[in-house]
This record gives C-alpha cells, structure tokens and sequence, in this order.
C-alpha cells in the first residue's frame, strides 16, 4: 500500500473524530450500526410486529364471534391496523436515526463511542477500564460487542440506550450495537486489547475526556 492511500485509510478512519489523537494513538477500526440490525437486536421491532398481529388477530376474531362476520361491529378493531403501523414506523424510523448519528471507533488505546439523536454526545472507555468483551451474533453474521468494565466505572444505563447491553442495569455495559461482521470486529478488538495489556497508556487527551481515571462522556464537540 502506498503512502497516499495509507494518509487516505487513516484520514477515513479519523474521521468525525472530536479532536486529534495522542502521538503514538491511531484508529484501527471505524464503523456504525446496521440501522436494520440496531432495529431488531436494540428496538426489537420484530416482537412488536408479532404483537400487534397477535392483538389485531385477537380483536377481529373476538369481534366476529361475538357479531358475525360481516357485522360492523368488527369495523371498530380495524383502528388497530393504523396504530400498529404508525407505532412499528416510529420504531423503524428512531432505528435509522440512531444508526446513522452514531459511529464507534477502536483505536490501539481505547473505544471511542460517538452518539445520540436529540444530544450528541461522546463516550470515550480507555482499554484499561475494560475488564472484558464479548461478542453475540445473528443468523446474518450482525451482532454485538459488550463492554464489562471495572469496578467504580459506570455509565448510565439510560443516557447509554440502545448502545448497552440489555438490562444490565446494575452495572451498565457499553455496547458496539448492530455491527455487521461483528466477528471480524470482535477480533480486531481482542488483538488490541491483548497487545495493550503490556503497554502503558498515555493520559487521555481534554477533547476526549473529563478524568483521566475514568471513563469520560460529554457532549460532543462541534
């Protein structure tokens, strides 16, 4: 690879970034939700389909026992079509919104997580907070990466959603939501996790956290 095409990887990877990184720092991974992934892993739009067609099945057929079939009794439970579909819309539509307002990054020091609809903010978590990782994949190789950190290390869980791992309310867990090729990403992870075990980190740069000793999230930067 030459050197310009490796200035543009870095540059693509950097990008968004609220500051520049520390001498010795580079990003190693950069990517954003799946917003159908995020949909159906975080928001669980499927099991509401499921429920609403459960509840519309129930009216309508409670309604043609009780009236007979062409009774226009039954016109009333109809209502439950557009409200499932405008609640299901709304799901889909949040999904896409937080996918595409979100982009997580892995560096060779830390997991930098950059989110939020309505309040962008940014969630920076060093290597030596995180006590574990663990990946969970679909049938369609997406998944995600869950963040086990140390003891007097807290996000709020809230503040967080849907970037952790469900109810894990206690102690809240980060989470890399709706990747695809979770797997691959997990691995890129794991390598930097095991090679940083060894090395010390550099203080976190002002852009990028309030403390040094735990872990930082603020509004993001402009």
């Amino acid at each position: 690879m030459s050197e310009q095409q490796t200035h543009g990887q870095q540059h693509r990877l950097h990008h968004g970034l609220p500051g520049p990184l520390p001498p010795g720092e580079v990003v190693i991974w950069q990517g954003a939700p799946d917003w159908r992934a995020l949909a159906r892993r975080a928001l669980h739009i499927h099991q509401f389909a499921v429920y609403f067609a459960v509840l519309l099945a129930w009216a309508i057929g409670t309604a043609m026992w009780q009236h007979g079939v062409f009774d226009p009794a039954i016109v009333p439970t109809l209502v439950l079509v557009p409200l499932a579909l405008a609640a299901l819309g709304l799901l889909t539509l949040f999904g896409w919104l937080a996918a595409r307002t979100t982009t997580y990054w892995i560096t060779n020091r830390r997991v930098i997580m950059q989110f939020g609809v309505a309040l962008p903010m940014t969630v920076n978590i060093p290597f030596r907070l995180i006590n574990a990782a663990s990946a969970s994949s679909g049938a369609d190789g997406s998944g995600d990466i869950a963040l086990s950190l140390s003891d007097g290390d807290r996000l709020a869980y809230l503040i967080m959603w849907p970037h952790v791992r469900p109810w894990r309310l206690a102690r809240t867990e980060p989470s890399l939501r709706g990747i695809t090729h979770v797997s691959e990403v997990a691995q890129v992870l794991s390598r930097a996790l095991a090679a940083s075990a060894a090395q010390p980190v550099a203080p976190v740069p002002a852009a990028y956290a309030q403390r040094d000793d735990h872990v930082a999230a603020h509004p993001a930067a402009a």
